[in-house]
């Protein structure tokens, strides 16, 4: 069994979800990470990239490839953190897509719908379970790190974006699922999370980076300009620390002040 805590991050490969999991790895987490696809020949790109950041760093490293979607392969997921280090103390559920297209909501689309729910949603729901279930048996056992669970949603969990219902739909069940698994697992000793990014500039965002550079430039963000993705990873690094051990069920909403209402 690793001596250090050990992370499964989703989504691990690019933009938030690869900045979380290297700043986990500078705080002392090795990692286990997640995305679709994983070539161990490819050290360039991907989960290979993230493989050499992390050992560079001095943070072990082990990949767990899979669409989170497909309920089939979570077992495969964990298995790949426990054989390689036989404990999960952190599970960010991370990995997210958007619309393939953007439409208003009344030309929404049944397969644009249950994909982006399939992946955001659903995906995250059955993971959380088999996660949690081990952290539940694993806090009976001696272990030098307190379990949590954090959930990266977005602003569009409360915020209305008609152009893309099904992602905002996604993300207010992925709060209410935080809230939820938050009060199940209090009693447990699991602390249970919510970090909810507003504009971060990522590959998801790029296409409307311009539409976005506008709107920040007129007043839309109060601290001025676009999130980047280590804004999000340090929110989580710190929950991860504890630092708000107290706050199971904590909405930490990292968006230059997006949350706020102004007159």
């Amino acid at each position: 069994m690793s001596d250090r805590p050990v992370a499964l991050v989703t989504g691990a490969s690019r933009g938030i979800g690869r900045a979380i999991a290297a700043e986990l790895g500078r705080s002392g987490y090795d990692i286990v990470g997640n995305a679709t696809r994983y070539d161990p020949n490819d050290r360039g790109s991907g989960l290979g990239s993230l493989a050499a950041e992390l050992e560079g760093i001095g943070a072990a490293f082990a990949a767990a490839p899979g669409d989170i979607s497909d309920l089939d392969v979570h077992p495969r997921i964990v298995a790949a953190a426990l054989d390689r280090f036989g404990r999960v103390d952190l599970l960010v559920n991370n990995a997210g897509v958007a619309p393939a297209q953007r439409r208003d909501i009344l030309d929404t689309t049944g397969d644009s719908y249950d994909r982006v729910l399939a992946i955001n949603a659903r995906g995250p729901f059955f993971l959380t379970q088999r996660v949690a279930r081990h952290m539940v048996e694993q806090s009976k056992k001696a272990s030098s790190a307190r379990a949590s669970i954090i959930f990266v949603t977005s602003v569009s969990a409360a915020v209305s974006s008609p152009s893309r219902a099904e992602y905002c739909v996604s993300k207010a069940a992925l709060s209410q699922m935080a809230r939820v698994y938050a009060d199940r697992l209090a009693d447990c000793g699991i602390g249970v999370y919510e970090v909810r990014p507003g504009l971060i500039k990522t590959d998801m965002t790029a296409p409307v980076e311009a539409k976005y550079d506008e709107m920040i430039a007129g007043g839309l963000i109060p601290q001025g300009r676009w999130g980047l993705p280590q804004d999000v990873a340090r929110a989580v690094a710190a929950l991860a620390r504890g630092d708000f051990g107290y706050s199971t069920g904590l909405v930490v909403e990292v968006s230059g002040g997006m949350n706020m209402r102004r007159l």
